[in-house]
């Protein structure tokens, strides 16, 4: 086989062209590579920039805090709900109601509910009376032929209600934490 000086010069041609495929090859796989690096890392650029104003959004917030805790200090006085300011239901609240003030709008109603004072010094709510007649409720109307045992069993309740009202303060006061609890 005699190869001519012309099949030489092809074959090394295309030797060379092979070689240089297989670089140009090589520096696409590495500039993609790199590439990647730098969009990966641009994302982790994106995410601290997010961290960072997120940080500082927090910091100026509580700034804030104290600056609008020390401005209510010397200002305002304003303080946190104590627990003697909760109400325990609705007759408490029908309680703190008020009569309408002169030229109120008619269909604004306020809840009230005045007590009559008992020896003991306490109050004891009026009872109900039906809206329709304007009498209280009869003993025959009740349907039960066991007043008594109601009337004693509504008493025995009314004195839990008072004894958790007189503790509300307490229970509201103290903290308890889940793992207390279980």
């Amino acid at each position: 086989m005699n190869l001519t000086r012309d099949r030489v010069h092809s074959i090394g041609w295309m030797t060379l062209l092979l070689v240089c495929g297989a670089f140009s090859l090589a520096l696409m796989l590495r500039v993609n590579a790199v590439k990647s690096q730098v969009a990966s890392r641009e994302k982790h650029i994106v995410y601290l920039k997010r961290d960072i104003d997120f940080l500082q959004t927090e910091f100026q917030t509580r700034s804030n805090q104290q600056q609008l805790k020390t401005l209510n200090d010397v200002e305002f006085g304003y303080e946190a709900p104590r627990a003697e300011q909760y109400i325990e239901g609705e007759r408490q609240l029908a309680a703190l109601g008020k009569a309408p003030a002169p030229g109120a709008p008619s269909p604004i109603r306020y809840a009230s509910a005045d007590g009559i004072e008992t020896q003991d010094g306490g109050t004891q709510l009026m009872a109900m009376v039906s809206p329709i007649t304007g009498n209280a409720p009869s003993a025959s109307d009740a349907g039960s032929g066991d007043n008594k045992a109601e009337g004693s069993r509504d008493k025995a309740e009314g004195k839990a209600l008072a004894r958790d009202a007189r503790n509300l303060g307490r229970r509201l006061a103290r903290i308890e934490l889940a793992a207390d609890t279980q």
